[in-house]
């Protein structure tokens, strides 16, 4: 795959896994609005190349399908930031807007996410008051891991019951 490709791969794959893509015709119309795109930011000179992908890379890391949705949430946002800021819009930005627009209803706020596991990094864990906290806390957490673990568990079990390989 070609650095120019990036930005249509991430689309697709973010369209066809929830389901944006109906039908082929949006998918072709959106091949085109990237190409248009593409020529706007002189996607083809060849600093795109360095330092590899930006999203495709990050992708690859998030397998469960909850994960890439958080993800994937947070990639759309990025690509609606950037066309939000963008001056003018062409009618092909702001119908890939519509689409990324139409996309991010279906995702769940990653944004909020992503600001737990900001602020559970910041957490200092060699203050005192901190550790008391969590050793506070410790019972609860293991409880909810042990929810997680069971639930695991009985969705594994159920599905190699109803295989009959």
């Amino acid at each position: 795959m070609t650095c120019q490709t990036y930005s249509l791969f991430v689309l697709s794959v973010i369209m066809i896994y929830f389901g944006g893509f109906g039908n082929s015709s949006i998918l072709s119309r959106l091949q085109n609005d990237i190409d248009q795109l593409k020529v706007d930011f002189n996607a083809s000179h060849s600093d795109v190349a360095d330092g590899g992908p930006i999203f495709t890379d990050k992708l690859t890391d998030w397998t469960e399908r909850n994960e890439k949705r958080i993800i994937l949430s947070q990639i759309v946002s990025m690509y609606l930031e950037m066309f939000k800021n963008t001056a003018n819009p062409k009618a092909h930005v702001r119908h890939i807007s519509e689409e990324l627009h139409t996309l991010k209803k279906s995702l769940p706020d990653g944004l909020k996410k992503m600001k737990d596991l900001m602020d559970l990094a910041k957490l200092q864990m060699s203050d005192l008051k901190i550790q008391r906290k969590a050793v506070n806390e410790l019972f609860s957490v293991l409880q909810k891991l042990a929810e997680t673990s069971a639930s695991l568990k009985r969705k594994r079990s159920q599905s190699q019951r109803r295989c009959k390989c």
